[in-house]
């Protein structure tokens, strides 16, 4: 599984269909039946890809897709763990500065061309080309050599520690000889994608499905399901009532879909419903060059006004916890001691005060300087959790004077025409984090760029050298310091109010077999899943 692949999909601490809090317990399953090749898993989803060239592409469902298209030279195991991918072994130098990668042999590409370290010295440098939009280049940019001194030996030299570099080669690789001397901005391969993963494609029709189908000379083996269905359906009722009739045969649920619309006895004997923390974060984000935002003072009063708890039990059904910083409970990076703004309205009204806010008119809305304190949240379409939440928010903002306005918009649009511009208040998205905790790429103040993740234009040079210092150790120790004294700070800053940690919730046709829940999810295993012949229902 790849490490974008991993971006999308991964969890950690499993639980499967426990929603009271007890221990997990594994769901029932048919009888195993004996593993055969056919059929298609057709999945749902809400958003439709920008592009298919990772490297070029910042959303989810871009990298979800893209993902069993490519491989990286690494990965992480069903224990998230690092392994080899299209790397068969590496090895490290004693002063940690120098990564030399054997590639494996005899991999190809779908269009039968061979893969080789040309490939990898082209994706390394296409990423750092600037030239070419990615906000992944930082990484790579640490990079003070990259050679390929034949062609299955690929080596790296850093010109100073720099912790996440071995999982940073999950990148996907390109292909070279399609890309090489080319305008990768321009290239067919963002809608007709060429990669060395286990589905190759096969079409796109826009505002409808993408098809993926089995790559037979794929190199850990022929996947047993012969093809990858990805539908895209804006709205998650219609989505659901899709998996219903048989139309999809996986989708994430909502929490009241979970807990309350599936607890039948025919969606039990027809699908399998799985429960697990998701490694992601839900957050309320402020265009901090918004003069409404630059006050830290109004963003601690509107995170005093907003209780998370009622999110969490109103919204997700207590299925998630509240999120106080960029990481999630339990990990190493995470912070449990932060004094985070808990729910208090009265603190709220007097922060606000401090700032200049007063009440002035009979409709109860706070002014300054003559300007009412009103502002848009913009949230994506198809997304019924984040819609509510801003619904909750906007009637505990009301209550301290502040009056929020919600406009939900197709996820498309959304990031092109407001995230991308800059054209926005405020925002609730979340984000989905990779295994080490480096957040350089989101916090970082130099990462405020087109296409870059510091898109509501944060900077503090505490946290930017705290960020530098985390990066620059392999002292597991040193780093949580340095990552512990981030999520202090931007507790006190509120740059974001950060909101929830939702639990995944997918639901799988139970004719799919061979799906074994693992600290990485249930998806890191796909290529192994099958539907008996008898229960085939795709030709």
């Amino acid at each position: 599984m790849s490490w974008r692949r991993l971006l999308c999909l991964v969890s950690l601490m499993f639980l499967v269909s426990c929603s009271d809090g007890s221990a997990p317990t594994a769901p029932t399953r048919r009888a195993a039946g004996p593993p055969a090749y056919g059929d298609a898993l057709v999945v749902g989803s809400i958003g439709e890809p920008s592009t298919l060239i990772p490297i070029l592409a910042s959303d989810s469902p871009s990298h979800e897709v893209a993902g069993w298209v490519y491989n990286g030279l690494v990965e992480y195991d069903k224990d998230l763990k690092l392994v080899g991918d299209l790397a068969r072994s590496w090895d490290v130098s004693p002063d940690g500065l120098t990564i030399t990668f054997h590639l494996r042999r005899g991999v190809k590409w779908h269009d039968g061309a061979d893969f080789t370290s040309r490939d990898v010295l082209y994706t390394y440098r296409v990423t750092i080309d600037p030239r070419t939009p990615t906000a992944y280049a930082e990484d790579f940019k640490q990079v003070r050599k990259a050679e390929a001194p034949d062609p299955y030996t690929f080596r790296v030299t850093y010109g100073k520690p720099f912790a996440p570099a071995l999982a940073s080669w999950g990148m996907n690789i390109l292909p070279a000889h399609l890309l090489e001397g080319k305008d990768i901005t321009r290239s067919e391969l963002a809608r007709r994608p060429v990669g060395t993963g286990p589905y190759r494609f096969k079409e796109w029709i826009a505002g409808q499905k993408i098809v993926l189908e089995s790559f037979h000379d794929y190199f850990e083996g022929r996947p047993y399901v012969d093809r990858y269905i990805y539908r895209i359906i804006p709205d998650s009722a219609t989505m659901y009532l899709e998996l219903k009739a048989g139309g999809i045969d996986m989708m994430g649920l909502s929490p009241v879909q979970f807990a309350r619309q599936t607890d039948t006895p025919d969606f039990r004997a027809r699908f399998v419903k799985y429960r697990y923390p998701s490694f992601s974060y839900t957050y309320l984000g402020y265009n901090l060059k918004n003069p409404l935002f630059t006050d830290r003072r109004v963003r601690q009063a509107i995170t005093c006004a907003i209780s998370k708890d009622e999110i969490v039990h109103g919204v997700l059904l207590g299925l998630g916890q509240a999120a106080h910083g960029p990481y999630k409970p339990g990990t190493w990076a995470y912070n449990p001691n932060v004094n985070d703004f808990g729910y208090d309205p009265a603190r709220a009204r007097t922060l606000l005060a401090e700032a200049g806010w007063r009440e002035t008119g009979s409709d109860g809305i706070l002014e300054k300087d003559g300007r009412r304190f009103s502002f848009t949240i913009l949230t994506n379409q198809g997304n019924d959790q984040r819609i509510k939440t801003a619904q909750i928010i906007q009637r505990r903002l009301r209550a301290v004077g502040i009056e929020v306005k919600i406009r939900v918009l197709e996820w498309a649009s959304f990031l092109t025409n407001f995230i991308d511009k800059r054209n926005f208040e405020a925002v609730i998205l979340a984000w989905t984090i990779p295994q080490d905790p480096d957040i350089f790429d989101i916090w970082d103040s130099g990462k405020t760029g087109p296409k870059e993740l510091n898109f509501i234009g944060y900077s503090n040079p505490e946290v930017d050298r705290l960020l530098e210092e985390g990066r620059r150790t392999f002292d597991q120790e040193k780093r949580r310091r340095c990552y512990w004294r981030i999520q202090e700070i931007l507790a006190r800053d509120q740059p974001y109010t950060f909101l929830y940690v939702p639990d995944s919730l997918p639901a799988v046709s139970s004719r799919f077999r061979g799906i074994e829940p693992a600290p990485a999810g249930i998806m890191y295993d796909f290529i192994h899943w099958y539907v008996p012949k008898e229960e085939q229902l795709h030709q």
